[in-house]
């Protein structure tokens, strides 16, 4: 069985629900959407609802003492998360760990984690996700450079957060919009950070803002599990427009980039801040014919 991961919030609503429409057309197999979302956007979200789709509350994931509020030197209704243990949290911070919290949950074996911007193009078996005993995990070897100061920050917090030694640095990149993790590789890891930091695993994350849970799910599966089942393709199944250095999102440019995807690209991932018109984006897509 396997557990479809998606954390949002409300401005993103129109495009999860572009999300679902191509879920509910192509994703094959046994599977259960899980829309985890703050709680104020849970009435939004319930729109979404049905026979394959949950709609979980952050409150049912997060520590009592992490909560969100309205931010108040923000002009356009964004919102802030405080705790006693870290400087304010922003939402993509929360979706992170939304993402990592609902494992604690869940009884299926698979957690794909797909962002709310992406869209499935076509048919996909979940099944597809096992090769034998072990699961498809995206891994791009020497993926990140120096150059890639983010990431770099990113891969050496994943580990410090996981009592990594700092000489060993990682550049293996483990980040996409539409990748499978094992659930109890994500219950082991939760439990290896409080190990390591004798707390609460969420306060040892909050500690540092800079993290990526893809850089740190992936550390910990191929360095502190040595890849125990999990089976490395550096193809990505989803081809992502990471900002307009690499893509353009007029009707001409998505054109082209659809043109450009691979024989292993099922979906497309276009970031939220890439100003897309989603009823272009739908037709295109939902109508989408491979080559």
């Amino acid at each position: 069985m396997t557990a479809v991961i998606t954390a949002s919030y409300a401005d993103d609503f129109e495009r999860c629900q572009l999300l679902c429409e191509s879920l509910d057309k192509h994703l094959k197999g046994d599977w259960t959407h899980y829309l985890l979302v703050e709680e104020c956007d849970v009435e939004t979200f319930s729109k979404l609802g049905g026979k394959n789709r949950v709609i979980v509350s952050e409150l049912d994931l997060f520590p009592w003492w992490l909560r969100s509020f309205p931010d108040p030197v923000s002009s356009q209704h964004a919102r802030v998360w405080l705790s006693p243990f870290s400087l304010p949290l922003r939402g993509w911070h929360a979706q992170q760990i939304r993402r990592l919290a609902i494992a604690e949950k869940l009884d299926e074996d698979i957690m794909l984690s797909i962002d709310s911007d992406v869209v499935l193009l076509q048919d996909f078996d979940v099944n597809s996700l096992l090769v034998g005993e072990d699961i498809r995990f995206y891994c791009n070897p020497n993926g990140i450079n120096e150059s890639m100061q983010e990431h770099m920050q990113w891969s050496k917090n994943a580990g410090s957060l996981l009592g990594i030694a700092e000489t060993d640095i990682c550049y293996d990149d483990y980040i996409n919009t539409f990748i499978a993790w094992r659930t109890q590789t994500v219950k082991n890891l939760l439990c290896h950070i409080e190990k390591v930091h004798g707390h609460n695993w969420v306060k040892c994350l909050i500690r540092n803002r800079e993290m990526s849970e893809c850089m740190i799910y992936g550390r910990f599966a191929k360095e502190i599990g040595k890849g125990a089942n999990h089976n490395d393709n550096r193809q990505a199944l989803c081809k992502v427009m990471w900002d307009e250095s690499n893509g353009d999102a007029s009707s001409e440019g998505l054109k082209i980039f659809l043109s450009e995807l691979s024989s292993e690209h099922v979906a497309i991932g276009i970031q939220s801040f890439v100003h897309t018109d989603i009823e272009e984006l739908r037709k295109m897509t939902l109508d989408y014919k491979p080559a």
